[in-house]
């Protein structure tokens, strides 16, 4: 227990997919962290531990997408969140296309964006990419119930933050 588990148990923010694509590899990852963090202009940003696959892809790379899942697609974020890219091609597992600027955009996601990394800041055990997006796709009629934290507690990391 920190002393902050008293506020961030309270917390159930939506999970993203993050692709990446640099030096002719793929790789994506579950992401828990990530947010709007301007309006003018936009960015957003998502943060991507330093243990993972798709950090070392990502910090080559100069555009990632990020994704929406639907509440019910648990199956995809367990690939994306129980799996390592270290050990399992992902991409084999799922319908995907070549996105924007040759990223890697996920067909099943109801909501995706590509965005361009203007800048990484480490935060510790995890970077930040903040991103400008360029391009989006999916849904825009209503509101879909998105993959939460909370829709990912049984989803064992596939690498720990340790």
């Amino acid at each position: 227990m920190t002393a902050m588990d008293a506020f961030t148990d309270l917390l159930d923010p939506d999970m993203y997919v993050v692709t990446a694509v640099a030096d002719g590899e793929r790789a994506g990852c579950l992401v828990g962290f990530a947010s709007q963090c301007s309006i003018r202009p936009v960015r957003f940003v998502v943060w991507l531990s330093k243990e993972n696959h798709t950090f070392r892809v990502a910090r080559s790379a100069d555009r990632l997408a990020v994704h929406l899942l639907r509440r019910e697609q648990t199956e995809l974020a367990a690939l994306f969140g129980g799996e390592t890219g270290d050990e399992v091609d992902k991409f084999a597992r799922v319908a995907w296309r070549a996105g924007p600027e040759g990223t890697v955009v996920l067909r099943d996601a109801p909501a995706w964006f590509v965005g361009a990394v203007e800048q990484r800041v480490d935060g510790g055990d995890h970077v930040g990419f903040v991103l400008t997006p360029l391009e989006n796709g999916g849904a825009r009629d209503g509101k879909e119930a998105v993959f939460r934290l909370t829709d990912a507690q049984g989803i064992d990391p596939g690498h720990p933050v340790d």
